[in-house]
């Protein structure tokens, strides 16, 4: 249980570096995002929110189970999206009506927080490099993490513990 806690508190404060991270280049380094960069901060959003019901919850397997599986599969879709944005989005000339234009805008969050999904860059132009990298790579390597690292905590948490084993046996 307190091996999940770690993680989970991990899996939270990553989660919330990244979304800083790209706020900083947003707002300081004037990259502006596109759709799909939005994206990828609505997963990591919902991945730090997981994180944090899973570590308030932490004590109840059952919970622990759900947001470790919550985690890995909105990872699963960090990985699809990044890629996505990577190897087709990346090269398009616009962004207007793709899956996340629609995702992003449909949502309302663009007029709810502008400052945090506001849509400012075609894909195009959004395509970046940091150390050398592209910028949606480094948000790919960290779903990429998330996935492998939240479904070994959910193999992990599966099997009870011993002292989960003996819980409830009475003394006859």
């Amino acid at each position: 249980m307190r091996h999940s806690k770690n993680g989970f508190l991990l899996v939270l404060l990553t989660a919330l570096a990244a979304l800083g991270a790209a706020l900083f280049s947003q707002h300081v380094l004037d990259m502006a995002p596109c759709s799909w960069c939005i994206l990828q901060r609505i997963l990591f959003l919902a991945i730090a929110a997981f994180a944090l019901l899973g570590l308030l919850g932490s004590t109840f397997r059952p919970w622990r189970l759900l947001n470790w599986g919550l985690i890995a599969l909105t990872a699963m879709a960090g990985i699809a999206v990044a890629w996505h944005q990577i190897t087709v989005a990346a090269k398009a000339f616009s962004c207007d009506q793709t899956f996340a234009d629609r995702v992003v805008s449909g949502s309302g969050l663009e007029s709810l927080a502008p400052w945090l999904f506001g849509i400012y860059a075609t894909c195009l132009d959004a395509s970046v490099r940091v150390l050398g990298i592209e910028y949606a790579a480094w948000g790919l390597a960290l779903f990429a993490i998330y996935a492998v690292y939240s479904l070994a905590m959910l193999k992990t948490s599966w099997r009870p513990n011993e002292s989960e084993k003996f819980k409830g046996r009475g003394r006859r």
